[in-house]
């Protein structure tokens, strides 16, 4: 590899590599924030925490790397310092041409591509399956370590239980409340004691001791009511309603052939966007050159506005064309490929430009 383009590339790196780390670190803040206040609130297992950061982070980095700013700014700013401190000039008289700042930007943006694209078929779909069993573990599992006393801890499968106090180490609620639904029937538990005696996800068990049992059917058929005593305690077997996961989040999860197969226009929406991520971040990396330029005395940093008005039409550009194709408003073909379509004409223009084809063209 030549001087040029490994110096090119060495201050690209370097930038690269501060901006991924800081927003990684920004984001695994935000979702560890998120999640262990879920935690502390008794609707997710501690345990899992770390788990589904580290997924949620994997997932972030689709857009992280090449549509977040990453090697975008990058280049745009290191290109941006090198026509400020005249870099460029001196490469330029000393007889080099563009060719070889798109060659020394194309050496990182392939390799980033690449990556993304494996990232956003393969890694981002296994991440989100990932996410959704633990959450659902979580939240149907009776961990009695994660119910809060004198509150009413709920999940979001029909179930809540309150009591008066938690015993963690004997598995035991005293004074308690427990209340599910399901599409039929609702039931409610009150009991002096309860002793959680499975606390698995598929078959949550409970014994109650002392109290009442209400059944009430939606159509007011069966409705029941128990009483039982300490003789007789009751065994209780907690129905729960499997997580509602929306169609958009099961798509997340869906593997690429599935998405092939389908005869949804939402799911081709899905696979075209995962399909268009590695061709846009190469795009985006190389649009970065032209935008580099800056005047004397301008600063590396005035490229920021016109480089973060770009990547704003861009990403919405892209979200807009999801949702019309989502919602057939927009055939198949071209689908999301229009974006990196514009991107790929307005990239030829800036780079005959750049080797003063128009000119030539025009005499």
């Amino acid at each position: 590899m030549k001087l040029v383009e490994h110096y090119i590339m060495r201050g690209t790196r370097r930038l690269v590599l501060i901006i991924v780390g800081f927003l990684i670190f920004i984001f695994a803040s935000y979702s560890a924030q998120r999640y262990l206040t879920e935690a502390a609130n008794g609707t997710l297992a501690l345990d899992v925490v770390l788990d589904i950061v580290f997924y949620k982070v994997l997932i972030a980095l689709e857009m992280l790397l090449p549509v977040g700013h990453d090697v975008y700014v990058s280049v745009g700013v290191t290109l941006g310092q090198m026509y400020t401190d005249s870099e460029i000039t001196a490469i330029s008289a000393a007889g080099g041409n563009p060719g070889r700042l798109y060659k020394a930007v194309l050496y990182l943006a392939i390799p980033l591509s690449i990556f993304v694209t494996l990232l956003s078929m393969y890694g981002r779909p296994w991440a989100y399956a990932q996410i959704y069993q633990l959450e659902q573990q979580s939240q149907s599992e009776l961990d009695v370590r994660q119910l809060r006393a004198k509150k009413f801890n709920t999940n979001d499968n029909g179930r809540m239980i309150l009591s008066q106090t938690v015993d963690q180490d004997n598995n035991r609620l005293t004074d308690a409340l427990i209340y599910t639904s399901t599409a039929n029937r609702t039931r409610i538990f009150r009991a002096r004691s309860v002793d959680v005696v499975d606390p698995s996800p598929e078959k949550p068990t409970v014994m109650l001791h002392n109290g009442t049992a209400y059944l009430l059917d939606h159509q007011g058929r069966d409705d029941n009511e128990q009483i039982y005593r300490n003789q007789k305690p009751r065994f209780v077997q907690l129905h729960l309603n499997p997580l509602d996961q929306s169609p958009n989040v099961k798509r997340k999860a869906k593997s690429v052939t599935e998405l092939a197969r389908s005869a949804f226009p939402a799911d081709h929406a899905e696979l075209q966007w995962r399909q268009s991520r590695g061709l846009t971040a190469l795009l985006m990396a190389l649009l970065a050159i032209s935008l580099s330029r800056v005047k004397p005395r301008q600063g590396r940093f005035s490229t920021l506005l016109p480089l973060t008005l770009l990547f704003v039409a861009i990403f919405y550009g892209g979200d807009v064309c999801r949702t019309l194709v989502a919602n057939g408003a927009i055939p198949l073909i071209p689908g999301l490929w229009l974006v990196p379509g514009l991107m790929l004409m307005g990239l030829l223009m800036l780079v005959a430009r750049d080797f003063s084809l128009l000119q030539k063209f025009s005499r």
